[in-house]
C-alpha cells in the first residue's frame, strides 16, 4: 500500500497534533487480541489529560481585530488544533466511559437474571430450546382472530417477533410485536417505589429496571412469548396496524436468539419509499445514514435502519404515517412526542431499498406485510382455480416432471442424467394432459413445476415456474374450451377482489396499481387483426421493421397492442386467436381454412400474455408428420404416442404461469415478487472448489472439537473453546492470502467464530472498525462468517463505522448484494508465476542481475525446519535499522517489519557482498495452497549494488518453485492500478469523478512505479475492493484509513 504515501503527506500535518493522544485512546478501547470466544472488553485506565501547547492563550474577540504578523498566525493555527486535538480526545474519552459503563451494567443485568429473586426474574427469563418436552396446552392467540374492542381488561399469551423497538428512559419501553401483516404496539414499564408514586397513580408490581434493560437490547426480528393486559391506548397508535388499543406488557420471554446479522429490519422495509430512485450523488455520503448508521443513529436494539434522503427530494413517501403532526419546522420530533407513551413515529427512514437486496435476502422480505399479502393472493388464485373447475366437471392429476424427450420445440430443456441415461426436466404438462385425455379421464387440470432453459434476464422470465394448466375433450369447436377459460378467469377476478381487498389494499401503499377492467363478452381478436392494429398506429421495431402476421409478437409490441385494445374495447383483458404455425408447437391443430395459422390463442392482461392455449393434433399419422417437419424423432416419444394409435378424442387445453400471473394482477413490475425463491439464469451459483488443506486439523468446515480423529485433542471437560481454536498461523497456511499475514501484528485484533473458529482481522481506528482481507475459512463459509462479523460489531462496537478493504470479488458481491453496500477498485493483487523467468524477455532487467553477479552478490538460502540462527537475525535486525534511517517522508504499510514471527511458515533467503556484508533479504510467507506464497518482505539495504533486490526476489522465486512442486503462483500484495473503477451501487457520474481524480492523483505522485517495478517481475493483476455502508467513506473514513496505514520514516 505504499503507492498512497505522497497523496497523505499533505494530511500529515493535520493530524500530528492529535496521532499520539488518537493511539492513546485507541489502545485504551482496544478489545483483546482474540475476540468473539469467551473473551471480554475492558477500557483500560484513562490517559493523563496534557495541557496542549498554546492553551494558556486564550483568543478574545473585539470590534478591530489587529493584523497578525506570519508567527501569530502560526501560533493561533497551533491552538485552533489543539484545541480541537482536546475535544477530540475528550469525545473518545466519553465514548470509552460510556461503553465500560455499558459493559458493566449488561454484566450486572446478566448476574441479575442468574442470582436475582425469581419473582422477578422469571418475569424475563429466556425460554430453552424447544424439544418438545412437555405439552402445556397453553392458549396462545393468534392476532387474526382476535376482536382487540371485546378484550379490553383481558390478560393474553401469544407469540410474535419484535417488530421494532424504542428505548424512551430506563424504566419505559415502546415494542411494536408483529403476527404475520398484524402489528400492535406494547409497553414495558418497570414499576417505582412506592415513595415515588402519585397521587392516584397506579405502578407498583413486579417488573424490575432490569427487566426493561435486558429486553430492550433484544434484537428486532427476535421471537418472544409475551403475557400482558390488552387496553385502550391513549393516543391513536399510527405505525402499528392495530390503531386503538396497546397491551401492557407483563412477561417477555425469548425463544431463540439471532445469531446473524440482519441486513435489513421489516420495519425498514415497511416504511421506506420502495417506489423512490436511488439518490447517488456525493452528498448522500454525509446526510445520509447507511444500512450499518453511526452511533447516533442506531436503535437501541443496534438494528441497522435506512438512511434518511436529502431536502427537496422529488418524490414522496407512500407511507403515511410518516407524517407526524407532532413535528417541528426543521422535521425533529417535538418533546411532547417523547412525554407521550403512545406514539412511537419519529425517527422514520424514507430511502429506497432496492429490489435485489430484498430478494437476496428473501427470507426476511417474505416476512413484509406486503409480501405476506402478494402470497396471500396467490394461494387464493390456485383455490379459485381449482374450485371453479372442479365445478366444470375437471378432476386434478399430478403428472411426472422428468420426460424422455422435450414436449416443445419453441424452448430449451434441462438435461439431467438418469442412472446414465438422458432425461429432460418437463417443460410442461402438456403430453401427459393429453395422454390422460386419450385415457378417457375427459377434462383434467394441474398445478404444478415448470422448467424453462432459457437464458432470458428479464422481470418476466423464471426458469422455474408454478404451471396451471387444463386439457379437456371437445364435441365440435376449441371455442368449448375457449369459452370454460374466460368463465375461468372472470370467476377468479372478481373472486379475488371479494376475498382479498385488505391484502390488496397493503400492496397498493407498494406497488399502485389500477382495477383489472373486463368486459362481459370478451374481445377475442384473430392475430392477423392485431397484427393490422399495430400497423395502422404506425409500430415499429428496433430495427424499423412493421410487425408480420406469420412471426411472433415481440414484448414490445404486446405492451403496445395491449394499449390499443384498452383504448378501443375499455378492457385490460382480452383475447389473441388463430396464432401463425411457425410460433406454435407440434402438436398445435392447425386452422381449416388457412393452414398458415392455428386453432390456437393467447389471453392477455395489462398487455402482457398470460395464457397460451389452443386446440391439439389428435390423430395419431398426422401428429406424427408434424413432429418431423418440426424436426423431433417420434420414436423418443412412443409412450406419448401410442395413446393417439389407440385412439384419442379431439381435444384442447391451456398453460398459465401463476407467477406472471400474479405479478401483473399487481403490477409489482418483477415476476420475481411473485415466487417465494425465484429461480432464474443467475440461481445457483458454482460452489468454490474444495482444496486440500496444509493442516487438516485447522479447519472451519470439520473444527477440532468436533473431531475425534485428532491426537492429544480431548474435548470432555473443556468449557473454554479458545483453548481449542484453530492457531492463526495455521489458518493462514489453510486459506489465507497476502492481506491476511498482516494480522500476525499487535496492532490487529482478530476476531473469531464461536462454532467453525473462523478469523477475521480488523484494526480500530478513529471510529472505524477497518477489516483488513477476507475471513481465514472455507469460501463456502463466507456469507455465515462476513455476516457473524458484522453482527459482532454491532453489539460490541455499536460506536464504530465499519469500512473493509482488500477483498476478493465473493465478499465484494455479498456485501454489495446483501448489505448494499458501495465498492470501488484501485488496487490489485499482483501474482507472478515463480517458474517464469521474466529476465529472459527484459533487457533492462537482465542488465541489473549481470551487474549484481559482477559485484560479487550472492544469494543464500535460510535452511528450512528451524528458526534463524540469533546471530544472522542480529546482524539482518542491525542492517533493518539501517534501511528504516535510510527512508524519508510518510510511508504507508499494511503490516510492520518482523521478519522472524511464525517462521514455521516462512522461508528466508538473503544477499551478501564479498566482504560478507548483508545488503537484502526476502521473505516468502505461505498462504493457501491456491494463493502459493506471498513476498512478504523484500528489502534492499542501503549501499547495495544495483541489482541486488532483482536477482534476491528473483532467486527466492526459482527456489520456493524447486522446492514446492504445488506452488502455482507468488503474490508481491496489493498494488495500485492504473485506473480507479467502480464496483456495486456507485452510480456513473460518481464513478467518472472518482476515475478523473485518481488518475489526476496518479499522474501527479506516481502511484504505480512500484507496480511498473513488479510488472517487470512478470506480475499479473487480480483487482481487489474497498467496500464501505452508505456514508461509512467519507472525510473521517479517508482520515481512519490514514492513521492506521502511516508510518513516519
Amino acid at each position: 500500500m505504499s503507492f498512497l504515501k505522497k497523496p497523505f503527506r499533505k494530511l500529515k500535518d493535520m493530524s500530528n497534533n492529535n496521532s499520539t493522544l488518537d493511539k492513546s485512546i485507541t489502545e485504551n478501547s482496544a478489545p483483546s487480541k482474540v475476540e468473539g470466544v469467551n473473551s471480554s472488553t475492558g477500557s483500560g485506565t484513562d490517559s493523563p489529560n496534557a495541557k496542549p501547547n498554546g492553551a494558556s492563550t486564550p483568543i478574545t474577540s473585539s470590534t478591530s481585530t489587529p493584523r497578525l504578523n506570519g508567527d501569530s498566525k502560526r501560533q493561533s493555527r497551533e491552538v485552533i488544533q489543539a484545541e480541537r486535538a482536546r475535544k477530540s480526545m475528550d469525545r473518545e474519552r466519553a465514548k470509552v466511559e460510556t461503553k465500560k459503563r455499558e459493559s458493566m451494567a449488561r454484566i450486572e443485568d446478566e448476574r441479575f437474571l442468574q442470582e436475582g429473586p425469581p419473582s422477578l426474574t422469571k418475569l424475563y427469563r429466556p425460554y430453552s430450546m424447544n424439544q418438545s418436552k412437555r405439552w402445556t396446552h397453553e392458549d396462545r392467540l393468534l392476532f387474526k382472530n382476535l376482536d382487540w374492542e371485546k378484550l379490553d381488561g383481558e390478560v393474553i399469551t401469544f407469540r410474535a417477533r419484535i417488530h421494532t423497538l424504542r428505548r424512551m428512559s430506563a424504566k419505559l419501553v415502546f415494542i411494536v410485536f408483529r403476527q404475520q401483516t398484524i402489528t400492535i404496539q406494547g409497553v414495558l414499564q418497570s414499576f417505582k417505589a412506592r415513595h415515588e408514586l402519585k397521587a392516584g397513580e397506579e405502578n407498583e408490581g413486579t417488573i424490575s429496571e432490569q427487566m426493561v434493560r435486558s429486553v430492550e437490547h433484544y434484537p428486532t426480528e427476535t421471537i418472544v412469548v409475551v403475557i400482558a393486559r390488552v387496553r385502550k391506548a391513549p393516543k391513536r397508535v399510527k405505525n402499528a396496524t392495530v390503531h386503538d388499543h396497546e397491551l401492557e406488557v407483563w412477561e417477555v420471554h425469548r425463544v431463540g436468539q439471532l445469531t446473524e446479522n440482519v441486513p435489513f429490519t421489516v420495519y425498514d422495509a415497511e416504511n421506506i419509499n420502495r417506489d423512490r430512485e436511488d439518490v447517488d450523488d456525493e452528498e448522500d455520503e454525509s446526510s445520509m445514514s447507511s444500512l450499518y448508521p453511526s452511533n447516533g443513529d442506531t436503535p437501541a436494539d443496534n438494528t441497522p435502519r435506512i438512511g434518511t434522503p436529502k431536502q427537496g427530494t422529488p418524490r414522496t413517501s407512500t407511507d403515511f404515517s410518516r407524517f407526524s403532526p407532532d413535528r417541528d419546522s426543521k422535521g425533529r420530533a417535538s418533546k411532547d412526542i417523547f412525554a407521550s407513551r403512545s406514539s412511537m413515529d419519529f425517527f422514520r427512514q424514507q430511502r429506497s431499498l432496492p429490489q435485489r437486496v430484498r430478494l437476496n435476502n428473501r427470507i426476511v422480505d417474505l416476512r413484509t406485510a406486503p409480501a405476506q399479502s402478494i402470497f396471500r393472493i396467490q394461494s387464493g388464485i390456485c383455490n379459485l382455480f381449482r374450485s371453479y373447475l372442479d365445478g366444470k366437471g375437471f378432476i386434478e392429476i399430478h403428472t411426472p416432471k422428468l420426460q424422455g424427450g422435450a414436449s416443445e420445440s419453441g424452448a430449451t430443456v434441462f438435461e439431467v442424467d438418469y442412472f446414465g441415461r438422458p432425461a429432460f426436466l418437463a417443460q410442461s404438462p402438456q403430453l401427459p394432459k393429453q395422454m390422460c385425455i386419450a385415457a378417457d379421464f375427459e377434462r383434467v387440470y394441474e398445478i404444478g413445476p415448470v422448467f424453462r432453459a432459457e437464458d432470458s434476464n428479464t422481470p418476466r422470465h423464471l426458469t422455474e415456474y408454478t404451471g396451471l394448466d387444463l386439457e379437456m375433450a371437445l364435441e365440435e369447436h376449441y371455442y368449448e374450451a375457449l369459452t370454460i377459460i374466460d368463465g375461468m378467469f372472470k370467476n377468479l377476478w372478481q373472486g379475488i377482489y371479494d376475498r382479498y381487498q385488505k391484502e390488496i389494499d397493503v400492496i397498493s401503499h407498494f406497488y399502485p396499481h389500477d382495477r383489472v377492467q373486463w368486459l362481459e363478452e370478451t374481445p377475442r381478436i384473430p392475430f392477423s387483426e392485431g397484427v393490422k392494429m399495430l400497423i395502422d398506429d404506425g409500430w415499429v421495431d428496433e430495427d424499423g421493421n412493421p410487425p408480420s402476421e406469420l412471426e411472433d409478437l415481440a414484448t414490445r409490441a404486446e405492451i403496445r397492442l395491449g394499449a390499443l385494445v384498452k383504448e378501443k374495447y375499455k378492457t385490460d383483458y382480452y383475447i389473441l386467436d388463430k396464432f401463425p404455425c411457425s410460433v406454435r408447437p407440434f402438436y398445435a391443430m392447425p386452422d381449416p381454412t388457412d393452414d398458415r395459422f392455428t386453432n390456437s390463442f393467447d389471453i392477455f392482461m395489462r398487455g402482457q400474455e398470460i395464457l397460451t392455449g389452443g386446440q391439439r393434433i389428435h390423430d395419431a399419422r398426422f401428429l406424427e408428420k408434424r413432429m418431423k417437419a418440426k424436426g423431433l424423432k417420434p420414436e423418443s416419444m412412443l409412450e406419448y404416442l401410442e395413446g393417439f394409435r389407440w385412439g384419442a378424442p379431439p381435444h384442447a387445453g391451456c398453460g398459465i404461469g401463476l407467477e406472471r400471473l400474479t405479478y401483473l394482477f399487481l403490477n409489482l413490475g418483477n415476476i420475481r415478487l411473485a415466487s417465494l425463491f425465484p429461480r432464474d439464469p443467475k440461481s445457483l451459483p458454482a460452489r468454490p472448489p474444495t482444496l486440500k488443506l496444509r493442516h487438516e486439523e485447522a479447519s472451519t468446515t470439520n473444527p477440532p472439537w468436533e473431531r475425534t480423529d485428532l491426537e492429544n485433542n480431548p474435548t470432555e471437560g473443556i468449557t473454554d473453546r479458545e483453548k481449542q481454536l484453530q492457531p492463526l498461523e495455521k489458518l493462514i497456511a489453510n486459506y489465507g492470502d497476502a492481506a491476511n499475514t498482516s494480522w500476525l501484528d499487535k496492532r490487529y485484533h482478530v476476531w473469531r467464530h464461536a462454532s467453525t473458529g473462523a478469523a477475521q482481522g480488523y484494526v480500530i481506528s478513529h471510529n472505524f472498525a477497518i477489516a483488513v482481507g477476507e475471513p481465514l475459512c472455507s469460501k463456502q463459509q463466507y456469507p455465515q462468517i462476513v455476516s457473524a462479523y458484522l453482527q459482532f460489531l454491532k453489539e460490541e462496537h455499536k460506536e464504530l463505522k465499519p469500512l473493509w478493504m482488500i477483498v476478493g470479488p465473493d465478499i465484494e458481491e455479498y456485501l454489495g448484494e446483501k448489505f448494499l453496500w458501495r465498492t470501488l477498485a484501485c488496487a490489485a493483487e499482483e501474482r507472478a508465476d515463480p517458474r517464469n523467468n521474466p529476465a529472459n524477455k527484459d533487457k533492462d532487467l537482465a542488465r541489473k542481475i549481470r551487474h549484481a553477479e559482477n559485484e560479487g552478490i550472492k544469494e543464500i538460502d535460510v535452511p528450512v525446519g528451524a528458526p534463524v540462527d540469533s546471530e544472522l537475525q542480529a546482524k539482518i535486525d542491525k542492517r533493518i535499522e539501517d534501511w528504516h534511517k535510510n527512508r524519508k517522508g510518510t510511508q504507508v504499510h499494511l503490516t510492520q517489519i518482523r521478519p522472524w514471527i511464525d517462521w514455521e511458515h516462512r522461508r528466508y533467503y538473503y544477499s551478501v557482498g564479498p566482504d560478507g556484508t548483508i545488503h537484502a533479504i526476502c521473505v516468502l510467507h505461505q498462504l493457501s495452497p491456491q494463493n502459493g506464497y506471498q513476498v512478504k518482505f523484500s528489502l534492499e539495504f542501503p549501499g547495495a549494488p544495483s541489482g541486488t533486490i532483482e536477482s534476491l526476489i528473483l532467486h527466492s522465486m526459482r527456489a520456493i518453485a524447486a522446492s514446492d512442486a504445488e506452488c502455482k503462483q507468488v503474490t508481491f500484495g496489493t498494488g495500485a492500478m492504473n485506473t480507479l473503477e467502480g464496483g456495486r451501487n456507485l452510480g456513473k457520474t460518481k464513478v467518472r469523478a472518482l476515475k478523473k481524480a485518481y488518475e489526476a492523483i496518479n499522474r501527479q505522485f506516481k502511484l504505480t512505479n512500484k507496480s511498473e517495478f513488479r510488472e517487470k517481475m512478470g506480475v499479473r493483476n487480480d483487482p481487489v475492493f474497498v467496500a464501505y455502508p452508505r456514508g461509512g467513506l467519507g472525510a473521517g473514513g479517508i482520515q481512519a484509513l490514514m492513521a492506521f496505514l502511516k508510518e513516519d520514516g
